[in-house]
């Protein structure tokens, strides 16, 4: 959405998450302060493609062997993701945009920023993490209800309980939502597309992945990072850490805030995430008009 011609704000969800979960208020929000809004759902999830024929998931043992710092088998990684990310940016002739990614799609964010430099304009790492081993881990009540098993796709009214008990888990006590916006984004979701086996081959995707220590230190792209202080899933140190490593990373806490978009967060998270994104073109603007005048300079007798 927005208007064809304007700086391209691409956004990335996170894991096991459509691309529906960024609110639309959200988006059209943006799009307003002057952007074309691109959002879309990541491999193996919502309405793309599905990598049903990969062998069977074994997520306790890829904890197991993660958390011995050995190798885990995934059928793709969060490079793979990122390249899914500028393929689609080739599809639809986007030379560069600004990447805003959550969770997951936060880590695949920083991925492309590091490795495809040329074609992001700005970073935006929204309740992410740098992926190093030694920071503390969510809140077992919210990483058990993450990965609890899931209900047959037939019996819809759990289905959507379950997606209803895992957002209050990890929702924002700053900002609630309602039981009735709880259902209602559920329903939503369970409707367009349930397939559990795909958020645990994300999962594995982050598992196999590792650390991004060392990619983080390669950005050089200006990057804002989000988080909140209440994030029951990836601890405020997540976002810390992830500042830290970027050179010249800005770091803005939103306390009261856990690891969704609540509607009460969608106006900050919008003033927050335009503004550095304009800020960001401006400098830009600036910077090919100094270039041009140091070279038409060149021949001035």
């Amino acid at each position: 959405m927005g208007d064809a011609k304007a700086p391209v704000i691409l956004l990335i969800m996170g894991l096991g998450t459509q691309m529906i979960a960024w609110p639309e208020a959200f988006c059209v929000a943006l799009a307003r302060r002057g952007f074309r809004i691109v959002r879309f759902d990541n491999r193996d999830i919502g309405l793309s493609t599905k990598f049903e024929t990969a062998a069977p998931i074994d997520l306790a043992g890829a904890f197991a062997r993660a958390m011995a710092g050995k190798s885990v088998d995934a059928p793709y990684t969060l490079d793979d993701m990122a390249a899914d990310a500028i393929g689609l940016m080739d599809a639809l002739g986007i030379g560069n945009a600004h990447v805003v990614g959550a969770s997951m799609g936060g880590m695949i964010a920083q991925i492309i920023a590091a490795r495809f430099a040329n074609r992001t304009r700005s970073l935006t790492s929204i309740m992410s993490s740098s992926g190093d081993p030694s920071l503390p881990p969510g809140k077992p009540e919210a990483t058990s209800a993450l990965l609890a098993p899931r209900p047959h796709p037939d019996d819809r009214e759990n289905v959507i309980k379950a997606g209803m008990t895992i957002l209050r888990v990890i929702g924002s006590p700053g900002f609630p939502t309602s039981e009735a916006d709880l259902r209602a984004k559920v329903e939503q979701a369970a409707d367009r597309s349930y397939y559990p086996p795909g958020a645990g081959r994300h999962l594995l995707a982050i598992l196999a992945s590792g650390s991004r220590v060392e990619l983080l230190k390669q950005i050089r792209v200006p990057t804002l990072v989000i988080h909140g202080a209440d994030d029951p899933l990836v601890p405020i140190q997540g976002g810390e850490d992830t500042a830290r490593h970027i050179s010249g990373a800005a770091l803005k806490i939103i306390p009261g805030m856990g690891h969704d978009l609540a509607n009460g967060l969608v106006p900050i998270l919008v003033e927050a995430i335009a503004d550095h994104c304009l800020a960001v073109d401006a400098t830009q603007v600036r910077g090919s008009a100094g270039t041009a005048v140091a070279k038409d300079s060149k021949n001035v007798p």
